[in-house]
């Protein structure tokens, strides 16, 4: 077990750190500043996935506070995936859920990475396989008291306070899923404009708070090997107090031959 020096003493990483090139290349986009050699990253536990594992990450400087949270995805995880699922509806394949490092930054507490293997709906633009990584801020046990059952198919898509809207999205009543809530999406991104769908940001909402932020990446875009930053809309008020990002990666790391799907530019609201 290796161990790294921080601010509040000892901490032991569960795998060995990335290279510091390596971690540097987790920053080089919208919303981030180079990371410093004094930062650290912290892993979570690694779950099975295709041929190889996905894990959680959390990226601190040189003080402790976070700057970027994601997931790495080796390369064999894009092997050997499952190419049917139950339905034709959203997150209907399987899901990979990440346990947080410890000391992970608020309002996030766990990652689910869903698999669709067919895309899901709407026709002609969601429909490739692709993968949805959610980033939640509630805990597994709330999330499974989502049922669209009864009472609960009105608290899933109550409307949040204008103020809270994130910039230019517009809530979608029929997405709403059991276990997690209802999409929020952007109506001007590329894909609703004729643009083949690659990746794009959702949101997601449940009884009018934001409840999680997904990247939603294409297959073929990952094995691409894409090195790509984007500018994240946020709302002007946040749902509690905490850190939230300000852009959204996808970049292959060529010296630890691994995908990298990060939440960065993490500012305290």
């Amino acid at each position: 077990m290796f161990r790294v020096r921080e601010r509040l003493g000892w901490v032991p990483l569960w795998v060995v750190p990335l290279p510091i090139l390596a971690v540097v290349l987790l920053t080089g986009g919208a919303g981030s500043n180079e990371l410093s050699p004094a930062s650290v990253t912290r892993y979570g536990p690694a779950v099975a996935m295709g041929k190889g594992t996905a894990r959680s990450w959390i990226n601190l400087d040189e003080q402790g506070a976070p700057r970027a949270i994601g997931v790495a995805l080796d390369e064999a995880a894009l092997r050997e995936l499952p190419n049917t699922s139950p339905g034709k509806g959203c997150c209907e394949g399987p899901e990979f859920v990440l346990e947080l490092p410890g000391n992970a930054p608020a309002p996030f507490n766990h990652i689910v990475i869903n698999w669709n293997p067919k895309g899901h709906e709407p026709a002609g633009i969601y429909d490739k396989p692709h993968f949805d990584f959610h980033f939640y801020m509630m805990t597994p046990d709330a999330r499974k008291q989502i049922t669209l059952k009864g009472d609960d198919a009105q608290r899933a898509v109550r409307t949040l306070p204008t103020d809270e809207m994130p910039d230019g999205y517009v809530m979608i009543p029929p997405t709403a899923m059991p276990q997690m809530g209802v999409h929020l999406v952007n109506p001007n991104g590329p894909e609703f404009k004729g643009k083949p769908f690659r990746r794009t940001l959702i949101y997601g909402a449940y009884d009018g708070k934001l409840t999680f932020v997904e990247p939603m990446i294409t297959k073929a875009y990952l094995e691409s090997k894409p090195n790509s930053s984007e500018l994240i809309a946020l709302p002007r008020k946040f749902p509690g107090s905490g850190h939230y990002p300000t852009a959204y990666t996808v970049k292959w790391d060529p010296s630890n031959r691994q995908y990298l799907i990060a939440l960065e530019g993490l500012t305290n609201r």
